[in-house]
């Protein structure tokens, strides 16, 4: 979002320079008028942090990153102090991250900016705890992930767990309409669609995301894996509970469609493409449409492994067809 500042060096009385107050949210940290420096160094407002020993700390580290960001690249000056910065903690960036990417004509920044700041400290602290495991996994899973900044600015998968995150929160206390209109923007801003009513746990990585569905009733379990379009929904319209259920450690293909209340067991395997509509056992692979478990139903073959953790997507396709290029 541009703001609407003057240059560093026009006059005051330029007629431009009226508009600061108006376009200027209220609150003092929300953006900066700060000019692009030559200099990056200027825009350092502490010492250097200490190396991240703990999930408290990767608020820190976070601000490292972003300051050699600017070193390497001055032009991004503005944009980090007014995104990271300028911030003195991680709710505080967050909420207005979200709220300049998720703001339209009829959701001002201001008023977003407020209502995901209330969240946020109102929970206790669990959203940002669980947005901390996300960032983590995003960094330790997805290899093209080069620091926690990027991840915090730039990965939608990122932003959108987030978003649903504060949507859920409003919606479980009864503040359904206004959890219905962020996940309306999140759905157009990061075309991930993801209902309030979900349950989401914590570590998790939507791995590009396009396309993501996740219905009303669905339940994703700690440390699941999710790849792009794919889609966790129901078979037809009933009502109650309709959705899968993901357990722990679950590692879901792209373009994968679990269909159903059905249960998907801890560190289970979905691979791309599959259409699921039975239970999968817990550390199994179930891979096809419609998906079968690799060794059979009788006796499949159990992983060793955390595939979520792995990310290892075609390991199973030995054992599963005899005809491989």
């Amino acid at each position: 979002m541009a703001a609407c500042l003057p240059l560093s060096g026009d006059p005051p009385s330029d007629p431009h320079h009226k508009m600061v107050k108006f376009c200027r949210p209220t609150f003092s940290d929300h953006l900066s008028s700060i000019p692009i420096s030559p200099n990056p160094h200027k825009i350092q407002d502490s010492p250097p942090s200490p190396p991240p020993s703990s999930d408290s700390d990767l608020w820190f580290k976070i601000r490292e990153e972003a300051r050699s960001d600017v070193e390497d690249e001055p032009i991004l000056s503005n944009y980090y102090f007014s995104s990271i910065l300028s911030h003195s903690s991680m709710d505080r960036a967050l909420a207005n991250h979200l709220s300049i990417k998720l703001c339209s004509s009829s959701l001002p920044i201001t008023t977003l900016f407020e209502l995901f700041l209330d969240v946020l400290r109102d929970d206790g602290g669990e959203i940002l705890r669980c947005g901390v495991r996300d960032l983590r996994a995003v960094k330790e899973r997805d290899p093209a992930c080069i620091s926690y900044v990027q991840c915090f600015l730039n990965y939608k998968g990122f932003l959108a767990v987030q978003s649903h995150r504060i949507a859920h929160k409003l919606w479980s206390d009864g503040r359904k309409a206004l959890a219905m209109i962020i996940q309306n923007r999140v759905s157009e801003t990061f075309a991930v669609d993801i209902h309030p009513g979900a349950v989401i746990g914590c570590g998790i990585l939507l791995d590009h995301a396009t396309g993501v569905v996740v219905g009303e009733t669905a339940v994703i379990g700690n440390d699941v894996s999710i790849l792009h379009h794919v889609t966790l929904g129901g078979t037809g319209k009933d009502s109650g509970d309709r959705h899968p259920k993901i357990g722990n450690g679950v590692l879901i293909g792209a373009g994968t469609c679990i269909l159903g209340n059905i249960k998907i067991g801890d560190r289970a395997k979905i691979g791309a493409g599959s259409v699921v509509l039975k239970d999968v056992p817990p550390r199994t692979t179930a891979v096809g449409n419609p998906a079968r478990l690799v060794g059979g139903k009788s006796n499949p073959i159990k992983l060793d492994k955390t595939p979520s953790f792995t990310m290892d997507h075609i390991s199973h396709i030995n054992e599963w067809s005899d005809y491989v290029i």
